[in-house]
């Protein structure tokens, strides 16, 4: 059993994950963030390789993206920052991406990397389910990887139900279709889609992304999920002086410490 497994076993509400893009805002902060908020009290993180063209990102990503391949992130190089990652955080760790440098690196050599250095999951948002289930999920088995699936308002009972069979960790639960950054609004549209989602008895836990910016959405969310994804405000923060150091604040700000 991998650690995202075991975190929902052990743990069913208010799951904080925090997105963040490898080589941003340095090439070299990528574990050291990733300490500071195991240690603000995160359930499980979400690192992005960056790639040329985020097509599903907003401005505030797509900047963190340009950044880290300017300062020299590469697949190759983040997986040699990751080799001391399980020496230092124990919490689950996902990798987010699109699809086209995990093919560039291949699909089977990304897997095993990725399951050497102790990732627990992969978030392709542009690979589709077809070619996942008859072309790698060998790969993502064999290296005990969860792979993610995301769900949009738009997603039919069909796809879903798929999608559910085809996961073991958690699906990730858009709160639209649009890009990243935008604001989450708890609309009639919205809470009709979770109570449509929630009323399918999937087996696997949700977990609300995109929109998700402070302690108001967070609450908003963790009504709807077992626990929500913070990714923009996070990459803006990242933006400040002092980051590593006020990296508790921020958690405070989005999840208080009654809710941890």
């Amino acid at each position: 059993m991998n650690r995202l497994k075991q975190l929902f076993e052990t743990k069913k509400d208010n799951l904080l994950s925090i997105y963040y893009t490898a080589g941003y805002p340095a090439l070299g902060t990528t574990l050291a963030i990733a300490e500071a908020l195991e240690k603000a009290g995160v359930d499980f993180l979400e690192i992005g390789f960056p790639y040329s063209d985020p097509v599903a990102d907003g401005a505030v990503i797509q900047h963190s993206s340009e950044k880290a391949l300017e300062n020299g992130m590469t697949l190759n190089l983040l997986f040699e920052q990751l080799k001391g990652l399980r020496k230092h955080v124990s919490i689950p760790i996902m990798l987010m991406g699109y699809f086209n440098p995990v093919v560039q690196f291949g699909v089977e050599r990304f897997c095993k990397k990725a399951a050497e250095v102790g990732v627990d999951g992969i978030i392709v948002p542009d690979l589709p389910i077809y070619e996942y289930e008859t072309l790698y999920s060998g790969f993502f088995k064999d290296n005990n990887l969860s792979n993610i699936f995301m769900v949009t308002p738009q997603t039919s009972e069909d796809r879903i139900r798929k999608i559910d069979e085809l996961s073991n960790s958690f699906i990730y639960l858009l709160a639209s279709s649009t890009i990243t950054g935008a604001n989450l609004q708890m609309s009639a549209n919205v809470e009709d889609y979770y109570k449509r989602v929630k009323a399918m008895h999937l087996k696997n836990p949700t977990i609300f992304g995109f929109g998700i910016k402070d302690s108001a959405t967070f609450s908003s969310a963790c009504n709807y999920a077992n626990g929500a994804i913070v990714g923009t405000a996070f990459v803006k923060y990242l933006g400040t002086d002092d980051y590593l150091e006020k990296i508790p604040e921020f958690v405070r700000s989005i999840r208080p410490v009654d809710k941890m």
